[in-house]
């Protein structure tokens, strides 16, 4: 008789059935026989120095490679701190596998080391939790959880797997090990609503196409070109669909950033909206309420949220533009496109300028611009930070998928993203350079993760746009409360490549503009992880905290 372990059992599903190659993680006790499992089943257990971290890296992991990222953490504060990685990748609809330790079955309720409800902490944030309690069930469950993740709108799940079954031992034949499943979704509009929706969309004089992360989870990229293209509809990818189409393509708007969906929303007659929530970053529809909306998405739910659609086409968003795709008539829309073009550059026209000009202190827009120059868009981009998010979605551009990533800007607002998201990008994409913008609020939240960086030889490069404060905050307490009264928010000059060289990575401090490219280049040259600290104009401030001042004087 062969025997197993119940944590031996789990990586030898995970890597014979669902074929994985990294897990993110901390070692813990509750967990030790899956992290033994991990080595003999020869998976890279990838750990971190923050539970918070390991969520965010396998969020990120899911968008790079278009499969369930999987993060392992141990009982208690190992699954607490990993709650707003876990709520972050909820909202951003990423198919994140959670398998968490547990304190043992057999102590319940007895005040057991770590011992706490996690399951109904964790169930608002998840698509599906559950706990396995035998461990011939292990794979059954671990079969579910994927499913789950993938099936439909794509989320986070959660299991739960309690030491009792994982350093417990069972004949391998007894365990029933279930066959990968495709998990694919294939939900089709009818066929009335897809006519009514071409009808629309064929008699448009100025339609506009916006795809999110629906866009992306779909990997539909193939039909998502042949449908602009036939259509001529100006476009702009947005979230984890961003790169779907090179932001190079003719017909793209990515030029300007948000900018050119919010001056192209106004002027729209009707847009069609693909996998993507209409929330606040889009202002929940106020931005184009005269137009009429075509609404792609998955998920039942989102089909008229915030905004009742003119056609509502539930179903995976490559699906459903191949079924309309017949029907949609070849059009030329080089006007209206020339117009919106002419229209959102007008309100960059100082950004543009900025790019090429240098100045002291150094401007923000000009040290994406520089990053820009160096790296070139064979690479991928990650940007962490209020401010820093805006000026780093203006500025770069990318012919990769999810080329430019900007997820602290996604629903949750979530800061602390940019290094675990950069390393997720390093690991899945190791022959590209991937190079993160970090505000220097930001990175104080995972920048231990350098250390994670150093020990597993991932070298990313971390550009701190460094203004020596909270910056979207403070500015707008200045324009609320007045200099005077501005409060937690500065934080001071810090020598943040100090702590990174530390650590054993390479860091450089720049001053000057004339710096920045030299210092990138050495920071390659070191083939280290390395983070180049940039003293940026502190007086700057972005149209976002304007926008955020002003949301907040509503009330």
């Amino acid at each position: 008789m062969t025997t197993i372990t119940g944590g031996h059992l789990v990586a030898k599903y995970l890597k014979e059935i669902e074929h994985v190659d990294n897990v993110f993680t901390i070692s813990g006790g509750h967990i030790e026989n899956i992290l033994d499992g991990l080595t003999e089943y020869n998976i890279r257990a990838i750990d971190v120095r923050h539970e918070q971290a390991a969520a965010m890296m396998a969020h990120a992991w899911s968008i790079y490679k278009n499969e369930p990222g999987v993060c392992l953490v141990t009982a208690g504060p190992g699954f607490t701190n990993a709650l707003t990685g876990i709520a972050n990748a909820y909202l951003d609809n990423a198919p994140l596998v959670v398998l968490s330790g547990r304190h043992p079955i057999r102590d319940d309720l007895t005040g057991a080391l770590q011992e706490l409800n996690q399951i109904d902490m964790v169930k608002p944030v998840t698509k599906w939790a559950a706990t396995c309690y035998d461990i011939k069930r292990i794979p059954e469950y671990l079969s579910i959880a994927f499913r789950q993740a993938m099936m439909g709108r794509p989320g986070p799940v959660f299991l739960e797997l309690p030491p009792d079954i994982l350093f417990a031992s069972v004949d391998e034949k007894a365990v029933k090990i279930p066959a990968k499943r495709i998990h694919k979704t294939s939900v089709h509009p009818p066929e009335s609503e897809l006519a009514e929706a071409a009808r629309l969309i064929n008699n448009a004089q100025k339609p506009l196409f916006i795809g999110g992360s629906g866009v992306g989870s779909s990997g539909c990229d193939d039909v998502l070109r042949r449908f602009i293209e036939k259509s001529g509809i100006p476009f702009a990818l947005l979230n984890n669909g961003r790169g779907a189409l090179p932001d190079s393509h003719a017909l793209c708007i990515n030029d300007g950033g948000f900018n050119g969906v919010a001056v192209g929303l106004p002027q729209a007659d009707v847009v069609i909206a693909a996998g993507i929530r209409f929330n606040w970053v889009m202002q929940s529809t106020h931005l184009f309420p005269q137009a009429k909306v075509v609404r792609i998405d998955i998920d039942p739910h989102e089909i008229d949220r915030n905004r009742t659609s003119a056609v509502g086409l539930e179903g995976d968003c490559g699906d459903v533009l191949e079924r309309l795709l017949p029907l949609i008539e070849q059009s030329d829309h080089t006007d209206w496109l020339h117009k919106l073009k002419t229209a959102y550059k007008a309100f960059i026209t100082t950004e543009l300028a900025l790019r090429t000009t240098p100045s002291h202190p150094i401007h923000p827009i000009r040290l994406v611009a520089q990053m820009m120059q160096f790296f070139g868009e064979d690479a991928y981009y990650v940007v962490d930070g209020g401010d820093t998010s805006y000026f780093g979605m203006v500025g770069f551009s990318s012919a990769l998928r999810a080329g430019v990533q900007t997820p602290a800007g996604s629903l949750l607002g979530c800061l602390g993203v940019g290094i675990p998201f950069a390393l997720a990008a390093k690991l899945a994409h190791p022959d590209k350079p991937v190079a993160l913008l970090n505000g220097d609020g930001s990175f104080g939240f995972n920048a231990m993760e350098f250390d994670t960086a150093v020990r597993h030889n991932i070298p990313i490069i971390c550009v701190i746009n460094n203004d020596a404060a909270w910056g979207m905050i403070k500015h707008s307490q200045e324009m609320s409360l007045g200099a005077a009264r501005v409060t937690c928010s500065e934080l001071g000059m810090r020598h943040y490549e100090k702590m990174v060289e530390g650590l054993g990575g390479y860091g450089e401090l720049v001053t000057r503009d004339e710096e920045i490219i030299p210092a990138l280049e050495r920071a390659v040259a070191s083939g280290k992880p390395a983070c180049i600290n940039v003293v940026t104009d502190p007086t700057v401030f972005s149209p976002a905290t304007v926008m955020f001042y002003q949301s907040l004087s509503d009330f």
